[in-house]
């Protein structure tokens, strides 16, 4: 099969709208967390999230396409208009048919769905939706309109697995390069779950943390006080791309893709398994995938969204795949960005890839005292960046409904 290389990077992110600010931010261990500003949260439960800083649609897209988009498109255009640039791509100079898109959501258009929905109830029942109210929630869209504005004629569409999305887009494209269907894909995924029903339905899930008076310390992943996740909202995309035709076109090459692979736990519809033993498979697969060992991976960013149940699961699948003579170190970077749901992945790959290029591994912030169920031998990152060699960087997603994403990178 052929190999495949990361040649491009886009990301708009709590830390940071674009790749050198999330990846400064992300290795000086900021927290992305703060009270939310896209509506009045006062009478709930939650009233922080880790939104974006200082973002404008207006200053990337037309108020045309604004109007025609949700925010989780608009995130999608412009992360995908980084990750095209920093490729140094030019579409109009390859085969249109030889190009494609795959780009995931959990959830798409919420927001818009929300409003359209408040403003029917509200208005005497009147049915005026708007003619995008459609296009605008579908989960698809993104891909579509990331296709059309480049010209791209191949293989196009959505994946939706959860929080397990980006990664399942992200191994899609990386399967479809490796059969030679085609030559360079843009994928990831994007999220803007900053919403009043999103907000009010995982907080009466009691999956969010109530640390109201001190969100920066909300997500706090592996410590024996977490209680639950921090919402986060952005998108990060990748160009995917054959490696012979990266290497032909003198491309810049950040990584390789080695290996991905997804499991399902077939266990409950929200937690996952208690003895992680999908997400121990997936793992498993996926390094097989890239011909790699456990003994090469230097660096693993868990999925760990800071939620009682699943950080330990997860912990159960790491430290039975994984040995103390092992040099696997770990983090958690939800535990800075919040969890950007369908996103999530998209971005923890891009932190994966900045830990090879940079020789660094982010820490895992807010964990002052690690759960007594968590192995003592586990090398979790807390507090402070360390700097390592990493020539293999792991990162797991889960995601409702039992699925499990993995992919490796390695440095080439």
């Amino acid at each position: 099969m052929k190999r495949v290389v990361i040649t491009g990077l886009g990301a708009l992110t709590p830390l940071g709208n674009d790749v050198a600010t999330f990846g400064d931010n992300l290795f000086a261990g900021k927290s992305g967390a703060g009270p939310i500003t896209r509506f009045d949260a006062t009478l709930f439960k939650t009233r922080f999230a880790c939104e974006l800083k200082g973002f404008n649609a207006a200053d990337h897209l037309d108020k045309g396409d604004i109007r025609k988009s949700d925010a989780f498109t608009q995130y999608a255009m412009v992360a995908a208009d980084q990750a095209v640039k920093d490729s140094g791509l030019d579409f109009s100079k390859m085969d249109p048919f030889a190009t494609g898109v795959i780009w995931g959501s959990g959830n798409g258009g919420m927001a818009t769905f929300e409003e359209q929905v408040k403003e029917y109830a509200t208005g005497n029942f009147v049915p005026r939706f708007s003619p995008y109210f459609c296009p605008k929630i579908i989960v698809n869209i993104a891909a579509g309109l990331i296709s059309m504005k480049y010209g791209l004629m191949g293989i196009n569409y959505a994946t939706v697995s959860a929080c397990a999305t980006s990664n399942t887009a992200i191994m899609d494209a990386f399967n479809y390069i490796r059969w030679g269907k085609a030559k360079v894909m843009i994928t990831g995924g994007s999220e803007a779950p900053v919403t009043e029903a999103s907000i009010g339905g995982f907080s009466s899930m009691k999956a969010l943390s109530t640390r109201n008076e001190e969100p920066e310390t909300a997500s706090r992943p592996f410590d024996v006080s977490r209680d639950g996740f921090v919402m986060g909202e952005g998108a990060g995309a990748l160009i995917l791309e054959e490696y012979e035709h990266a290497k032909q076109r003198g491309a810049k090459i950040y990584a390789e893709l080695a290996g991905a692979a997804m499991t399902a736990d077939a266990y409950h519809m929200t937690a996952t398994h208690p003895e992680g033993l999908g997400a121990y498979m997936g793992m498993k697969f996926a390094l097989e995938d890239g011909g790699l060992n456990t003994e090469d991976v230097d660096y693993l960013n868990t999925h760990a969204t800071s939620t009682p149940v699943g950080d330990l699961s997860e912990v159960s699948a790491v430290a039975r795949l994984f040995s103390e003579k092992d040099n696997v170190s770990i983090s958690a970077t939800k535990s800075m960005t919040g969890h950007l749901l369908g996103g999530a992945g998209a971005i923890e790959a891009i932190a994966a890839i900045l830990s090879i290029q940079r020789s660094l591994i982010p820490p895992t912030i807010n964990l002052t005292n690690p759960d007594p169920a968590i192995p003592t031998w586990l090398d979790i990152v807390k507090g402070t960046t360390i700097e390592k060699n990493v020539d293999v960087a792991m990162s797991n997603t889960f995601g409702f409904g039992g699925h499990n994403g993995i992919v490796v990178f390695k440095k080439i």
